[in-house]
């Protein structure tokens, strides 16, 4: 569960950082936006090394991309995407296109690191007495390394109860391990009969105002 943004300063004037749950619909700010949307184009990287798609040309949304019914165009000029999955992490840049061709670019890139958390279960049919695990995954641009960040703390991974309370690993009902390297945090756990309609849920924390590379 994670709805949040920040700004870092230390990859790019204009870099900033959304954190969302698969399944949501988030905003990608455009922080180099002109009077109008007609000069923006959002282009996409999955990877630091993966081609280039562009998803937003000139404020027209392209037709030809794999997500293109669920993004539309702010009036800020910010890229919207609806149902986010877990294909929709990566690197977004906002790009302002000037001239009588719109063929020079106005002030530097505007880009958005969007990470994506999701959960899901070694079971589909749940009931009491079962062992049941549940995987909580954070995806990310590999520009910034998941795994790097937690080693360093800047963020936190964890599953909290329906209160609103941290689960440890010193609970004895519940085993807790994580690989850093996938920034994955699992849960394992025996159900019982009061489990029914019992909630759990993954959280992520930003421990240093962003602090991204």
């Amino acid at each position: 569960s994670v709805k949040c943004s920040c700004v870092s300063g230390s990859s790019g004037v204009n870099d900033a950082h959304v954190f969302i749950s698969s399944g949501e619909n988030v905003r990608l700010p455009c922080n180099n936006a002109l009077h109008d949307c007609n000069s923006t184009t959002w282009l996409y990287n999955r990877f630091r090394d993966s081609a280039t798609v562009e998803l937003i040309c000139l404020g027209i949304k392209k037709k030809d991309t794999e997500r293109h019914e669920r993004l539309s165009l702010g009036s800020d000029c910010s890229l919207n995407i609806r149902n986010i999955s877990t294909e929709d992490y990566g690197s977004y840049i906002c790009q302002q296109w000037i001239g009588v061709n719109r063929d020079q670019q106005e002030g530097p890139d505007a880009r958005v690191f969007l990470h994506v958390l999701h959960v899901s279960s070694s079971q589909t049919e749940i009931s009491a007495g079962l062992s049941v695990t549940l995987f909580c995954q954070l995806y990310s641009y590999t520009g910034g390394s998941c795994d790097d960040w937690i080693r360093s703390e800047r963020i936190q991974l964890f599953w909290v109860n329906q209160a609103g309370v941290k689960l440890t690993r010193s609970d004895s009902r519940y085993q807790i391990s994580s690989s850093s390297d996938h920034c994955i945090i699992t849960l394992n756990t025996t159900l019982l009969n009061e489990d029914d309609n019992r909630e759990w849920r993954c959280e992520v924390s930003l421990t240093h105002d962003c602090g991204f590379e």
